[in-house]
């Protein structure tokens, strides 16, 4: 009897605690098991995408230690500490990949082979700073549409991880560390355009990548902080450091940039099994997908497939130091200017006709 009334007073306080009022609203806040898996092709497939992503990561860093002398990465600036940090960079994406196959199931695709644009220790992180930067905004872009709220929780906080990894190899490569106040996202079509010519062949059972492969864009005059700079030189020192206060920027407002891209029909990736695509009109802007923003500016002395355009102003906040281009970017040469905000940035998909490129504007 005693038990009785002890257990009935024990639920009568266990409803008082569940009664404690809490804001209306939300989302997988109902107690239910959450389920860690994708609900819909799309995001079976920006899944798959993101996997792809983590398997190049995993393979680059270690690449990149094997391919260096430890006398190479030292004329660089890097120690052996330094070497460490990348090989535990190299080490978080084991982990990574094993969250993303895990989510995915039986049809998690394995690892490539790859192949790298660089030849010296500093091509290589500034490389590295590329992939990572375009690895993190690609997963910005659609995480916010998964069905599966679930899976994006997990998908969350392995990118926060590659976040830190991007900024630790700018500092790598003596640039500011975080030169932007928020990061942008891109569609998965502009992170796969981005990502496939690095691929070079793959195993039979991947699942396909299905997302548009946009003609390659390219920037003859990009900005480039690889070559190791005059240390004695107040402001210009792109060494190794926790941050470097730089007064010579390696872009500015008003700078000409020359761009020529490929016509669409291209074979690219591995295994040479993707075309290249567009259902874009004529060029007409330039695209500069950056932070909130999305910038348009003209496209001019267009002849063929080359054209010249300048690298606008403006601040994210009206009159303020938070530059809208600033940071490794993303430009893209599009047939018009659709307005552009970070929720719909896949809007821009049906309108461009070659890129994105990645801008290295400071």
């Amino acid at each position: 009897m005693k038990f009785s009334k002890l257990f009935g007073g024990l639920l009568s306080l266990a409803s008082v605690v569940h009664a404690v009022p809490t804001p209306s609203g939300g989302l997988g806040t109902n107690g239910s098991e959450p389920y860690y898996h994708p609900l819909s092709d799309f995001d079976f497939q920006s899944i798959n995408l993101a996997l792809n992503q983590e398997w190049i990561e995993l393979d680059l860093f270690h690449h990149g230690l094997a391919k260096f002398s430890v006398e190479e990465f030292e004329a660089a600036g890097l120690n052996a500490e330094d070497r460490y940090l990348i090989q535990f960079m190299a080490e978080q994406e084991v982990g990574h990949a094993e969250l993303l196959t895990n989510i995915l199931g039986p049809r998690a695709a394995k690892q490539c082979t790859y192949q790298y644009p660089f030849e010296t220790v500093r091509e290589f992180v500034d490389f590295c700073q590329k992939l990572t930067r375009f690895g993190e905004s690609g997963v910005y872009g659609f995480l916010e549409h998964l069905n599966s709220r679930d899976a994006a929780q997990l998908l969350l906080q392995s990118i926060t991880t590659e976040a830190r990894q991007q900024m630790i190899f700018r500092q790598f490569e003596g640039l500011f560390p975080m030169p932007v106040w928020f990061e942008t996202g891109i569609s998965q079509s502009m992170a796969w355009t981005l990502l496939a010519p690095y691929l070079v062949t793959c195993p039979a059972e991947n699942p396909r990548i299905e997302w548009t492969n946009f003609p390659a864009l390219n920037i003859i005059n990009n900005p480039d902080a690889t070559p190791l700079y005059n240390t004695s030189i107040i402001g210009n020192n792109t060494t190794p450091a926790i941050t470097h206060n730089r007064s010579e920027p390696l872009s500015y407002p008003g700078r000409e940039v020359f761009l020529t891209w490929d016509a669409p029909g291209q074979i690219v990736s591995y295994n040479n099994s993707y075309v290249t695509n567009t259902t874009a009109g004529a060029p007409a802007y330039v695209a500069w997908i950056s932070q909130l923003n999305v910038t348009y500016t003209e496209l001019f002395n267009i002849s063929g497939r080359s054209g010249q355009t300048i690298q606008p102003s403006g601040n994210v906040y009206g009159d303020n130091t938070a530059p809208i281009v600033n940071g490794t970017m993303f430009i893209a040469v599009t047939d018009t200017n659709v307005p552009i905000s970070p929720a719909n940035v896949s809007m821009l998909n049906d309108h461009i006709v070659a890129g994105p490129a990645l801008y290295q504007s400071g």
